[in-house]
């Protein structure tokens, strides 16, 4: 079964709203086993295409993933992107920035972390927590260091998205291919997650105070994402909103999001010269008689 995933994607320069967005879609498996076997298959292709990206090494990958808390990123990563040779792929988490990322212009500490050619990034988190929480946050804005005329700018977050573009533009006419999931769940969903937390002694680590305080925030939240998914979503480099509340669901969507760009490339393992073949021949032929 292939998954239609047209109806997830943001259109570009589309008006978001993200009340008109599912948090929760019909299930596209049976039972637990069927979902298992699906997601298996994705897996499964997914590792055969990543092992074509490597030995093509003139594409590279840039997945970005996005969320309000305990919408699931982290279990995502993991389950959708298990079969991936680690050497192809690296996973990069943004926290706080750090002294000297603050000293650089915010979109420095992501453009180091970004993928090889043959390689798929992963950024859980990305440069778009600048129009997020640093948007919700002033306080961190102030933190940066700017200088004064630029910090109290009008147009600040319009500029700051036009430099995302602008990034992913360049990115994409130089061989990388970005797709960006935003973790859509409810508010309600994200209670019964947080209290899952509290109850069961195994996942307390997960939660701390500061998640009931950003979730006072939501309204906020969900405005700065609005206008970021609505002004960064383009032809090449689109935005998907993910309904969230049921993660099975969430990670069969993303799996094929991902399965479509790696066969859109349309790769083929690198074709073997005359020269080389003659060249493996004569060092098979030293290995037959070794």
């Amino acid at each position: 079964m292939k998954i239609s995933t047209g109806q997830f994607r943001v259109k570009p320069k589309d008006k978001v709203e993200l009340k008109q967005w599912p948090t929760s879609v019909p299930p596209f498996y049976h039972s637990k086993e069927q979902y298992q076997e699906l997601l298996n298959e994705q897996i499964e292709r997914l590792s055969t295409l990543q092992g074509l990206l490597y030995a093509n090494n003139s594409w590279s990958i840039l997945l970005i993933f996005q969320a309000m808390d305990a919408a699931g990123k982290d279990s995502m990563i993991k389950h959708v992107l298990s079969g991936i040779n680690p050497q192809g792929c690296e996973v990069y988490s943004f926290k706080h920035p750090s002294p000297e990322e603050l000293d650089h212009d915010f979109l420095w500490r992501s453009i180091r972390r970004l993928p090889e050619r043959g390689r798929i990034g992963i950024f859980n988190r990305s440069y778009y927590e600048e129009v997020l929480i640093v948007r919700v946050h002033p306080e961190i804005l102030a933190a940066e260091n700017l200088p004064d005329e630029l910090s109290t700018k009008k147009n600040i977050w319009r500029d700051r998205l036009r430099s995302m573009n602008d990034l992913e533009a360049h990115l994409t006419r130089n061989g990388t291919r970005i797709i960006k999931f935003f973790l859509h769940i409810s508010k309600e969903e994200q209670r019964k997650r947080f209290l899952e937390r509290i109850d069961n002694p195994e996942k307390n680590w997960k939660f701390n105070r500061d998640d009931i305080e950003e979730r006072k925030l939501w309204k906020q939240y969900m405005g700065a994402y609005e206008d970021c998914l609505g002004a960064t979503s383009s032809k090449d480099a689109p935005w998907y909103v993910v309904p969230a509340d049921v993660k099975k669901n969430a990670r069969l969507i993303v799996a094929q999001v991902v399965v479509d760009l790696l066969e859109e490339l349309q790769m083929n393992y690198p074709e073997t010269s005359e020269e080389k073949r003659r060249e493996l021949l004569a060092i098979r032929e030293e290995l037959v008689k070794s």
